[in-house]
């Protein structure tokens, strides 16, 4: 799969992981009306991995490279970036509405980028760190746009910028830990996914267990169509992304492939169009902003 991507694999898969995530994060906002954060994550969390499981069988694809520290490096990745991290923003998706989980979302590639630098000893270029700005520019100035208050009376409150922040130090954090474990070794990035989701699944278990609600957590999905919805967002969103998101950090420096995954707010401009939803000259500006941005990333590499 990745060997199809060329000299940018990395930053392609980022970019098509970003697409995914953004039709998925529609879907998962929908979802949140009807499934608790930890559910909504655990449930298609365990839909992704009986698929890589699926996939890893018809490949017949074998594990490597998981010498030394890797295995618990990339199981701590999904303890923190999905156990953790991905049920905050999904709470944080329920408590601020989309538009603004997102723009606490762009708060993760200029932390991943930092971390990295710190822990991993990664250094960007001038022309990759003003790509970085860029892009994260373009996207705050779309996402931060005034728009009407929604019928679900999303406001900004403490508990959701909470949320929201540690749902990017999550995200910026898994992404640092899988970068480490990928980088230097022949590990398969479809390994890696399943060994992240393995981590995060462990975690939801146990909050779930500890809820004690877990019956009446559960009881949405008795609803068929419900399910066949969060099996097709675990699909694009978990599956899929994922898989890309994996790819993405083995084969590009680990700011540059949060800064292009952290486009998604863009790709979902043309599915709101779809919707019927107007489109403002203030978001396409700031879309043509992120693209010099995304250009500047793609120079670089």
């Amino acid at each position: 799969m990745t060997e199809q991507f060329g000299a940018f694999q990395g930053e392609v898969a980022a970019l098509m992981a970003a697409f995914l995530w953004a039709v998925a994060t529609v879907i998962f906002g929908k979802l949140g009306r009807h499934l608790v954060p930890p559910v909504l994550n655990f449930v298609k969390g365990c839909f992704a991995i009986a698929l890589i499981l699926l996939t890893l069988w018809l490949q017949s694809n074998r594990p490597v490279g998981f010498e030394g520290t890797a295995m618990g490096v990339l199981l701590l990745s999904g303890v923190i970036g999905i156990g953790l991290g991905d049920t905050a923003y999904f709470a944080a998706l329920n408590e601020l509405g989309a538009r603004r989980a997102l723009l606490m979302e762009s708060l993760a590639p200029p932390m991943a980028a930092f971390l990295a630098g710190l822990f991993l000893g990664e250094t960007l270029s001038l022309n990759a760190w003003a790509g970085i700005v860029l892009t994260l520019t373009g996207v705050g100035w779309v996402i931060s746009e005034r728009v009407p208050d929604d019928s679900r009376g999303h406001t900004v409150s403490r508990r959701g910028v909470a949320l929201g922040l540690l749902a990017a130090i999550g995200q910026a954090t898994g992404a640092v830990l899988s970068r480490a474990a990928l980088a230097e070794t022949d590990v398969d990035p479809l390994w890696s996914t399943l060994l992240r989701l393995v981590g995060g699944i462990v975690v939801l278990l146990g909050v779930l267990l500890w809820r004690q609600k877990l019956t009446v957590d559960l009881q949405p999905l008795q609803s068929l169509r419900l399910v066949l919805v969060v099996v097709i967002a675990a699909v694009l969103g978990t599956y899929l992304a994922l898989w890309l998101q994996q790819t993405a950090l083995k084969y590009s420096a680990t700011g540059v492939a949060q800064a292009l995954m952290a486009t998604s707010p863009l790709f979902v401009l043309p599915i709101a169009a779809c919707m019927g939803d107007r489109i403002s000259l203030r978001a396409i500006l700031g879309v043509l902003v992120a693209l010099g941005g995304v250009w500047l990333l793609f120079g670089n590499g």
